[in-house]
């Protein structure tokens, strides 16, 4: 029996995958697949994986898939789900890596509580110059079944991180969760969709995911029309979660993330990416926001977070002075992707 089904989406990543196919070989947990995804990219990255595995004990793991033409990151997992045989699938960006007991600790968390609908675990962010690594952390909840006050905390708290969990294959398939066509936060439009439909989740409070920040990756590469993007994902996700009649019993929480990841994160996205960014472009942000939350003011979450009320105030009633003083915080903040 496949324990854990691992798919890797792969698009020019010579220079890494190599390090992540590594981390997946030296798996402490052995019923396992690898799923990789060749998206048509320009270099050798497949060829390297299939040398490396030729005459390894675990290559008949190892799954290769091509879709007709490139899909882009989030649509190849889509390809690859209906493959996957694994009572759990995973997702491992193809330049990242991973340690060796993850999959193993994670898997057997799972089945203490059942078989937890998701399991997940901490992250670090490398960076690939001097800079040390980052610890990234989801809230820590009580593992087993969750109550509506426990899921409602780690909807409000959580950080995307998609790839530090396993997701319990039949659960995925059952409520039909997948990425979106977008190429911008797709993560949090599939993370969200689980966190929202999960009955139960485990957790392991360790750092086994290795999330890598290189240069030309599409975490560093400035785009000004990122936003777009961005916004079109997350009206998908208010879509789609109406459509599976999610949104009404979740409305606070669901909310309350559009405000935050979908509204301020575009935002932030656009006056990151952009040289010379433009008020009428930033009140259109904030339009969107009140078509999607049009009650938006009312959110219990929104009026417990002086931060945001602080953000929206300066953006829809001092927008010229925002958008001078947001890029000068932007410069010393993380990237907005």
């Amino acid at each position: 029996m496949i324990k854990v089904s691992v798919i890797l989406p792969v698009y020019g990543v010579a220079d890494y995958i190599e390090k992540c196919t590594a981390s997946l070989l030296e798996q402490t947990l052995q019923e396992m697949e690898f799923l990789f995804v060749d998206d048509h990219g320009p270099d050798n990255s497949i060829e390297l994986v299939q040398k490396m595995i030729a005459d390894h004990p675990r290559r008949d793991q190892f799954h290769f898939l091509r879709p007709e033409h490139n899909l882009g990151a989030g649509m190849a997992r889509n390809y690859a789900i209906p493959h996957a045989q694994g009572e759990y699938i995973a997702f491992v960006d193809s330049d990242d890596w991973v340690e060796p007991t993850m999959f193993e600790s994670l898997y057997e968390q799972a089945l203490r509580y059942d078989g937890a609908d998701l399991c997940y675990c901490q992250m670090l962010k490398d960076y690939a110059g001097k800079q040390p690594s980052e610890v990234m952390k989801n809230p820590e909840i009580v593992s087993g079944k969750l109550s509506k006050a426990t899921k409602s905390y780690f909807l409000t708290h959580y950080v995307s991180m998609f790839s530090t969990y396993i997701y319990r294959r039949e659960f995925v398939v059952q409520h039909s969760i997948a990425f979106p066509e977008s190429r911008s936060a797709d993560d949090s439009f599939f993370i969200t969709s689980a966190l929202v439909f999960a009955t139960s989740m485990a957790h392991v409070d360790k750092p086994f995911y290795h999330y890598m920040i290189r240069p030309g990756s599409v975490t560093t590469t400035k785009d000004s029309t990122k936003y777009l993007k961005r916004l079109e994902t997350f009206r998908s996700l208010m879509a789609y979660l109406k459509e599976q009649g999610a949104y009404e019993e979740n409305k606070q929480e669901i909310d309350f993330i559009y405000l935050k990841k979908g509204y301020i994160s575009s935002v932030f996205n656009y006056l990151y990416n952009s040289s010379e960014p433009k008020k009428a472009t930033v009140l259109s942000i904030r339009q969107e926001m009140l078509s999607q939350v049009p009650g938006y003011a009312s959110n219990i979450y929104y009026r417990q977070t002086t931060s945001l009320k602080v953000l929206d105030f300066m953006l829809s009633e001092c927008t010229a002075v925002a958008i001078w003083l947001l890029p000068l915080y932007l410069k010393h903040a993380k990237p907005i992707v």
